[in-house]
């Protein structure tokens, strides 16, 4: 009876705990949050952290900092690289979540990389009970993002679903509400910002940030040529010859060239996914298609180029970027399905 009671004043959230971005589904009101996954810490004198800003705000502080103080992302490759800054992170959005009127503590879904090992899987349910959480749940993010995609992951036929976040691309293939075969690879939206970088450095000397190569994939980044033109875009870094401040610029070309090592290990994995789909599943896809959801689904012509490798149709989820964390929130509002696609363990 208590839980029914607690359940009944429970404001359940879910929680897309990305390696990039952090999205916080609230039920009955949809994403209410949707920040960068950085904590700005100062560091004291005996090593002892203070938080001093989280999400946008922190992210603006990325590679401008004093020597005192540190943007942290403490999240990487999609599971949590620094546990107490991942805390202070959970607490702060579940707190800008209830806005101070937390009556009861929450029932939480996070999503989690299908890959990852219990040790993680723990670090992950600790964080979110040590944050405030009445009870965690924790569901796999592809198949999160093939709920907030809108398949019909009950039905007896094949779905593949390809979820490039930040940190991991998922690829699974699912049917009767379970995943059949899934692959996951730690290469995503943060390789390929990495891959802009390291192309720039050794061709120009250049040393650029995170956020100015994160800012070059946004602009010009694509996986297959434009139809219309070559693009350009200007950068500003540092000559590592000179030493001094320096303004190139570069094109969607370049930049395409930079970007294939990441492309073809996601495209292996995808194929790799087709490969070790049963038949009468396999026949689905064909009809089916591929859906991809996840910020690094938005890269330019990602899709005409898995197309292009696999022969098959490929499609954006309505709402990439926030497919996952509304699969969550659907599988809130369902007690039936959140039992069926979730685990606790």
């Amino acid at each position: 009876m208590l839980k029914k009671i607690l359940n009944w004043f429970s404001n359940d959230l879910a929680i897309d705990l990305g390696t990039a971005n952090t999205l916080v589904y609230a039920k009955d009101k949809g994403v209410i949050v949707n920040e960068p996954s950085v904590v700005a810490v100062h560091v004291g004198g005996k090593g002892v952290s203070k938080v001093l800003a989280v999400g946008r705000e922190a992210k603006d502080m990325l590679g401008r900092t004093p020597g005192s103080i540190k943007a942290i992302r403490p999240m990487k490759d999609g599971v949590i690289a620094d546990f107490e800054v991942t805390q202070a992170m959970l607490r702060y959005f579940i707190d800008k979540s209830f806005a101070g009127s937390k009556l009861v503590k929450p029932r939480i879904i996070i999503c989690i990389p299908f890959g990852i090992t219990q040790v993680e899987k723990r670090a992950v349910k600790e964080s979110a009970e040590q944050a405030g959480a009445r009870e965690v749940y924790l569901i796999e993010e592809p198949m999160a993002a093939a709920i907030g995609a809108g398949l019909p992951i009950t039905e007896p036929s094949g779905n593949m679903i390809v979820d490039i976040g930040g940190g991991t691309t998922e690829v699974a293939v699912i049917s009767l509400g379970g995943i059949v075969f899934s692959k996951s690879v730690r290469v995503a939206g943060d390789k390929f910002d990495e891959a802009i970088s390291s192309y720039i450095k050794k061709k120009y000397s250049l040393l650029i940030g995170e956020r100015t190569a994160e800012n070059i994939k946004m602009k010009i980044g694509n996986a297959y040529p434009f139809d219309d033109e070559v693009k350009t875009h200007e950068v500003k870094g540092r000559d590592l010859i000179a030493g001094a401040p320096k303004i190139i610029e570069v094109t969607s070309d370049e930049i395409r060239d930079a970007l294939s090592d990441p492309l073809t290990e996601v495209v292996e994995a995808i194929k790799l996914s087709l490969e070790k789909t049963p038949p009468e599943l396999a026949a689905d896809i064909v009809d089916n298609g591929i859906i991809l959801a996840g910020g690094g689904s938005l890269l330019a012509n990602l899709d005409v180029l898995i197309k292009e490798k696999t022969g098959l149709p490929v499609s954006l989820a309505e709402n990439p970027l926030e497919s996952v964390v509304n699969g969550c929130g659907e599988a809130l509002k369902s007690i039936e399905l959140l039992r069926q696609v979730t685990t606790l363990s």
